[in-house]
């Protein structure tokens, strides 16, 4: 018989959770929320067909346990590994209570490689780079367990055969650590083993939309969040200033994305007549609907005509990665950084009344004009990871303006 002490034991896997909750749930009001949950992914998540999650397993695994967890925290634990089973970032808990395991990748991501996990990259200005994490750098253990305990005890569940992919989300999460947590990390360096803490880091305070002049005459008008509309302002004062550049230079890195109404206003500005910069599906059935396309049109006082540059990262999320698919779609620009997030689709939210919890989920696949899928996307000058991405954009708008 599972017990409500086992669902914790089993879920939590090291992290300490709260044990405050508003009012005690009820089996029912939990068996509700759940198959709510489960059959709005059941009809409309858009992935199926590109994982090897066994959807019906995880209503036979997580629902016991769903309905054995002793207040709504330990609950949204348990809907968290549920949601894990697609091991897709975009589907997830918005309002998961503190400790819960964050999805990947957060501030570091990591690799299998033949010494252990291996970090493959660090994001700057975070609590990873803060520590010292680099590159190279080889990850044995996470919160005092080894990180190979760590990764056994998180593995998904119910997955038909085995996923690199998967495999790749379930130990990027166990290095991502718990939700407003702090991390202890073990990393090794050429045979030096260092013992890391990795307190919360409030990220410095920046500007939605920046731009300035490099030395070299080019434009830079740097973009971290498509949430916002007042963005689209700021990006028409940012264009207006920099309007005679010979090249401008769009850097969406760090930018976790938000709404198309955002970034569609700003692919506008450079383009003359109405074109198509994405095409789009749904759930039909077991498959996906005949595709939709999806078009920009033109905007604004002018039209920003000479060579444009973006720049992505590994952080570059969602609408961070369908602008610049767009903007290439387009003919307008060239792509220049790492591979991004891929995350390939537009999220539908669910509220699920009993619990109070916030999801979302990947609902409508986007693919780039000749449609290929977003989540497969590559720049166009690749830029390894640690190096200078911006050196490089620099560097391609160069390139255009010479050829001319």
């Amino acid at each position: 018989m599972i017990t409500r002490r086992a669902t914790l034991a089993g879920l939590a896997a090291g992290l300490t959770l709260p044990a405050f909750a508003k009012e005690p749930p009820s089996d029912i009001s939990m068996a509700q929320d759940f198959d709510e949950m489960w059959e709005t992914l059941a009809e409309r998540y858009c992935y199926f067909g590109e994982k090897t999650t066994d959807w019906a397993a995880v209503r036979r695994v997580y629902r016991p346990l769903a309905l054995a967890a002793p207040d709504w925290d330990a609950f949204a634990l348990v809907m968290r590994g549920a949601l894990g089973e697609v091991y897709d970032t975009h589907t997830n808990i918005r309002t998961a209570p503190d400790g819960t395991p964050r999805m990947p990748p957060f501030d570091l991501i990591v690799a299998r490689a033949p010494d252990g996990v291996r970090v493959t990259a660090v994001q700057t200005d975070s609590a990873a780079s803060a520590a010292g994490i680099a590159i190279g750098d080889i990850v044995t253990a996470v919160d005092g367990r080894s990180v190979d305990v760590a990764i056994r005890d998180a593995a998904l569940r119910c997955l038909s055969r085995a996923d690199p992919e998967a495999d790749a989300f379930v130990i990027n999460s166990v290095v991502a650590g718990g939700r407003s947590t702090p991390r202890r990390m073990t990393v090794r360096r050429d045979g030096a083993v260092r013992d890391l803490s990795l307190p919360l880091k409030q990220r410095d305070a920046v500007a939605e939309v920046s731009h300035r002049r490099l030395d070299n005459g080019i434009g830079l008008i740097a973009i971290r969040g498509f949430s916002d509309d007042a963005a689209i302002a700021a990006f028409d004062l940012g264009l207006a200033e920099l309007r005679d550049a010979p090249a401008l230079i769009v850097d969406v890195r760090d930018n976790g994305g938000g709404d198309t109404a955002v970034a569609r206003p700003i692919m506008g500005r450079f383009i003359t007549e109405t074109r198509p910069y994405a095409r789009m599906r749904r759930r039909a059935g077991a498959g996906l609907s005949a595709a939709w396309t999806e078009v920009v049109e033109p905007r604004g006082p002018f039209t920003y005509e000479r060579p444009v540059v973006v720049l992505c990262n590994r952080w570059s999320g969602s609408m961070a990665e369908g602008f610049p698919m767009g903007m290439r779609g387009l003919g307008r620009a060239r792509i220049v950084g790492t591979p991004m997030m891929r995350l390939g689709a537009a999220v539908f939210p669910l509220r699920l009344d009993r619990s109070g919890l916030e999801l979302q989920y990947s609902a409508e696949p986007v693919y780039d004009v000749n449609d290929r899928p977003r989540w497969l996307l590559e720049p166009d000058v690749a830029v390894p990871d640690g190096a200078d991405i911006l050196a490089a954009g620099i560097a391609e708008a160069r390139r255009l303006i010479a050829a001319r």
